[in-house]
């Protein structure tokens, strides 16, 4: 659904003025004080949210705890979810009436516009069938193509060339960064369904937005033409999948060339779905690998604790007290298990402290897994073409819907387009 002057409703809760618009015939010397909010004052974000709020817990919905644009209501038929985002929303939920009801009182309440079953959200493109929902950005990545100006039919197998290593002094510094930075933040945006190019724009490409050179320009480029080949690509969630929360942990340690600071990545999956990944650098300079590992170990528990939290506020529950965290790294495992600290050991204490904790009390549970089989390893660097292994590890796919719509008002153009007949 979507909301139809949206910052019009907030109630402003200060005093403010402004000086009446130069077409109106006002009083000389006098200005307006507003009564409610209006678009461009700063407050007009939280009126708006404040509005929203107070409006829908008189149907009984409260704001989730651990995501403040979910608001929950749980009733004996079910639960009822309403996601925010500034003014347009998704309302879903297993209690059919339910949903149906918030519609209805939403109606009578603000100047709404149904925008039915859930098909376009935010550039994010939606379908579903028997088997479960695709999530795509097809349309969102064409618009950014054509932006590059990549109009020809170059295409690219992978994001990033096989141990790929970047300095901030490679090349000549672009003279205007704006359509670089125009790019990355645009890349950033697609990577809520391609995750496959998350190594590669959040830890190479994003790190150069202050001073880009000609060889960042060039991998942008790069991960566009590889974007230009996978077009159709994006996410899977099965109907058939278990609602089972497990998580992989992984390090590249001292990976990057310049500062020798390590790679953080994890990714989780709910059954077969993937839910949530990170790639991104360390913040300081380990000393060894378990150090690395650690590290991640610490902000994979640290999400893993919020996702099961949500999960369980949205009325998921899991089956297993216990989450599965899977790191190909032995010594990391083993520290967390053993208690006894040396001087090895003891820079890292404080992590080994939270990831044990929750290990301890039966949060989690850590497994060893082989490098190969490894599903963070794609986070942490670039690697060789395998799109079917790379399919099965992070569950991306090709949609069915790999047609794109467009629409034309001069029939004999359609009519030409189908014959492959030309005359004068």
């Amino acid at each position: 659904m979507d909301m139809k002057n949206a910052f019009l409703n907030g109630d402003l809760s200060e005093e403010v003025y402004m000086q009446p618009p130069p077409s109106y015939d006002h009083p000389p010397g006098k200005v307006c004080h507003l009564q409610k909010a209006l678009y461009g004052l700063k407050q007009a974000f939280r009126a708006w949210f404040a509005k929203l709020s107070s409006t829908i817990s008189k149907l009984g919905f409260s704001s989730s705890s651990f995501d403040s644009a979910i608001f929950i209501r749980k009733t004996y038929k079910g639960y009822t979810l309403l996601l925010l985002y500034v003014d347009d929303m998704i309302i879903t939920g297993d209690d059919l009436q339910g949903v149906k009801e918030v519609q209805n009182f939403l109606y009578t309440q603000f100047e709404m516009k149904d925008l039915g079953r859930l098909s376009y959200f935010l550039g994010l493109e939606v379908s579903y069938d028997s088997k479960g929902y695709y999530l795509s950005q097809a349309k969102y990545a064409i618009d950014l193509l054509c932006r590059a100006g990549l109009t020809d039919n170059k295409t690219a197998n992978t994001p990033l060339e096989t141990n790929v290593k970047l300095s901030p002094t490679d090349g000549t510094i672009l003279k205007d960064p704006t359509l670089y930075r125009q790019l990355v933040g645009s890349l950033i945006y697609l990577t809520a369904t391609r995750p496959d190019i998350a190594y590669a724009v959040f830890y190479i490409v994003s790190q150069f937005m202050a001073a880009p050179c000609t060889s960042h320009f060039t991998i942008v480029l790069r991960i566009l033409r590889y974007i230009k080949g996978t077009l159709f690509h994006g996410l899977h969630f099965s109907a058939q999948s278990s609602l089972e929360l497990k998580a992989y942990s992984d390090a590249d340690w001292a990976g990057d060339p310049t500062d020798r600071r390590s790679t953080t990545s994890y990714c989780f999956f709910l059954g077969d779905s993937l839910i949530s990944w990170c790639s991104k650098k360390q913040t300081i300079v380990s000393q060894s690998s378990t150090e690395v590992e650690y590290r991640v170990l610490t902000d994979t528990t640290s999400e893993l604790l919020w996702l099961r939290w949500l999960l369980q506020n949205m009325g998921v529950s899991q089956s297993n007290a216990t989450t599965n965290i899977y790191c190909d790294n032995k010594s990391a495992i083993q520290i967390a298990h053993n208690d006894v600290f040396h001087e090895r050991t003891k820079h890292i204490e404080i992590d080994c402290h939270f990831v044990r904790h929750h290990l301890v009390s039966g949060k989690l549970c850590l497994i060893s897994v082989p490098s190969a089989d490894q599903k963070a390893d794609i986070f942490t660097k670039a690697h060789p073409p395998r799109p079917s292994k790379l399919s099965a590890k992070l569950a991306i796919k090709v949609s069915s819907h790999a047609t794109t719509n467009i629409y034309c008002d001069n029939q004999s153009a359609i009519q030409i387009a189908h014959n492959d007949v030309f005359h004068e």
